[in-house]
């Protein structure tokens, strides 16, 4: 009778610390689970409201005004290079387009400035890269004046006639600066007319 007693005890007392030990874990891993998931949110990572989006917003924010005006700035004064690059282009193109029509109408012309229509037409296409706005007939001037006054006036040459013209000063005004006087400036201008207009009729 007593061992069926102590049988009873001993499988009682195990039952009851069975059930502790597993009370126990459970608690145990309650209160890593809860550690976990309320230190979790904030624990290695930024603070409620201070993410790294919202401080890029700032940032961006802050230096939106400057950079985008930096930016426009930028694109206006690039914009307006480029604008006036490509007028240059299209004025020099419409010009070298005449002068093409020219000589094609008057291919006496190179004869009478002792070259070819083609070297010609590339030593105008040259000049109009400085000056875009050099007309073909003052190229034409520039040259023969060159041709007729270059003996006499060493520093008369077409390209010093041309750098006046790109300067804005009329072919009669750069004679003058090259030490012409304005009556001979007159005379050689309308001596280099002539046989122009005359190469013309051939």
């Amino acid at each position: 009778m007593s061992k069926l007693i102590q049988r009873g005890v001993y499988a009682l007392s195990l039952c009851v610390l069975m059930s502790l030990l597993a009370t126990g874990a459970s608690g145990q891993g309650k209160s890593r689970g809860g550690g976990g998931g309320n230190g979790g949110g904030n624990a290695g990572g930024p603070p409620p409201g201070m993410g790294a989006d919202r401080g890029l917003g700032n940032a961006s924010s802050h230096s939106n005004g400057r950079s985008d005006d930096g930016l426009n700035n930028s694109s206006t004064r690039s914009n307006g290079r480029s604008d006036a690059g490509l007028d240059r282009a299209r004025q020099a193109s419409s010009n070298l387009d005449k002068a093409d029509d020219d000589l094609r109408d008057h291919p006496g012309v190179p004869k009478a400035l002792h070259t070819n229509a083609n070297d010609l037409r590339a030593g105008y296409q040259a000049a109009l890269a400085t000056n875009p706005n050099l007309t073909f007939g003052n190229y034409v001037a520039a040259t023969r004046l060159g041709q007729n006054l270059g003996a006499r006036f060493p520093n008369i040459t077409r390209d010093a006639i041309l750098n006046g013209l790109a300067s804005g000063r009329s072919i009669g005004k750069t004679l003058q600066d090259l030490g012409l006087s304005e009556q001979q400036a007159k005379d050689e201008r309308k001596r280099a007319d002539a046989e122009i207009k005359a190469a013309k009729k051939h």
